[in-house]
């Protein structure tokens, strides 16, 4: 048997990041992060799109990414090990939502929202669309929500960044699978991992992205979580672009930008819940060709480079993270849920849960609307922004 002060249960840049909030900012216990995957390839994080936004449409959202994109603008010096930057390539070319008549007068709402907490977002007109994009097929389009600060970055070397750094602050990263989390008079004991082995902890982190349901069904406490597939695919274009893209999401919810000197794609399908990682040439071919050749002239002519799939943790309550302890078990934290907003939302994660569990209270931000009650209490975080 062995003991602890805190176990996470899962690496990606949601545990690491806490893992690294609680030790910088001065927790003096001994923290052990749990990972099944030892080089982290199925991970949500490494297998997300990597964009980072500021244009959701929820007060706590919108502070979450406007907190968590300084973090980004600061990461590389932040995490810097003997003077070796954390790289994490963060371009900044903007996100940019087009709009029909359908959904203008919804996107100009979010934008004088976005502005009252400080996003410098702008609602743009047809002609300043072709002067960001000038490939851009804009006959449809009323305009477009757009953010300068905006885009996109590589989430793994977030993620590894996070991981060294917790590293050398002192946590201990055990690449072992957690069967469960144990429990004992309405306090959480430890884990037990998929060997038998038992650690102990009085308190347990479940950061396990789409398995984190399972891991609480084991508890007999059920979380609103589905995994969900996520197909992402590269191409090239027979002629460059004249400009970088910012992110930009058409209409239909297709979502493109560049990935050096490629695209990458995707849409959030309709599939079934479950865990798989198989990607397909005819979901480009059927489902988002079709689409972006329509919207860029320049995507008519595409040669699929490469795809993966990645899993959403799907809230299906209201498509936000579940946060803090939970109230039926002592001890027992969550940091999941988040369907597909994990990369843009980990630094102000991290930093709240380890002022939950150091001080007692959120300080920086209030994240108390991520709560798990919020659901029995009918106080759901509707987001209209969900990619």
């Amino acid at each position: 048997m062995y003991k602890s002060d805190i176990i996470i249960v899962g690496s990606g840049v949601i545990g690491s990041s806490i893992a690294y909030n609680l030790l910088n900012d001065g927790y003096t216990g001994e923290i052990v992060v749990f990972e099944k995957d030892s080089l982290n390839e199925f991970s949500s994080t490494s297998r997300s799109a990597g964009g980072i936004r500021q244009l959701f449409t929820t007060t706590i959202n919108i502070q979450i990414s406007r907190y968590s994109l300084q973090k980004y603008k600061t990461f590389p010096t932040d995490m810097a090990i003997r003077g070796e930057k954390a790289e994490i390539d963060f371009k900044q070319r903007g996100y940019l939502f087009l709009a029909k008549a359908e959904n203008t007068e919804t996107l100009q709402r979010q934008c004088a929202l976005q502005r009252h907490f400080g996003v410098p977002s702008d609602f743009l007109s047809p002609y300043e669309l072709k002067t960001l994009i000038p490939e851009l097929t804009i006959s449809d389009l009323i305009g477009g929500l757009y953010c300068s600060e905006d885009g996109y970055l590589d989430p793994y070397s977030v993620m590894q960044g996070y991981i060294k750094k917790a590293k050398q602050l002192g946590a201990s990263y055990v690449y072992k699978e957690v069967d469960s989390i144990l429990k004992e008079n309405h306090r959480v004991t430890g884990v037990r991992l998929a060997t038998g082995d038992i650690y102990k902890a009085p308190i347990v982190i479940n950061c396990a992205g789409p398995w984190a349901a399972t891991l609480s069904a084991k508890l007999d406490l059920p979380l609103p979580i589905i995994p969900l597939k996520r197909q992402i695919i590269q191409f090239d274009t027979a002629e460059p672009l004249s400009n970088e893209l910012p992110l930009t999401v058409d209409p239909t919810g297709v979502y493109f930008r560049h990935e050096g000197k490629q695209i990458i794609t995707g849409y959030s399908e309709k599939v079934e819940p479950g865990i798989d990682f198989s990607w397909k040439r005819s979901f480009f071919l059927d489902q988002l060709w079709p689409i972006l050749a329509e919207r860029m002239s320049h995507f008519e002519q595409a040669k699929i480079i490469s795809g993966w799939a990645g899993m959403y943790s799907f809230n299906s309550m209201d498509q936000n993270a579940i946060i803090g302890e939970h109230p039926q078990l002592k001890g027992y934290f969550t940091a999941c849920g988040f369907s597909g907003h994990g990369m843009q939302q980990a630094p102000a994660i991290g930093k709240g849960i380890s002022e939950l569990i150091r001080l007692g209270q959120y300080e920086t931000l209030d994240l108390r609307p991520l709560r798990f009650e919020r659901f029995k209490e009918k106080d759901l975080v509707i987001e209209g922004a969900v990619v």
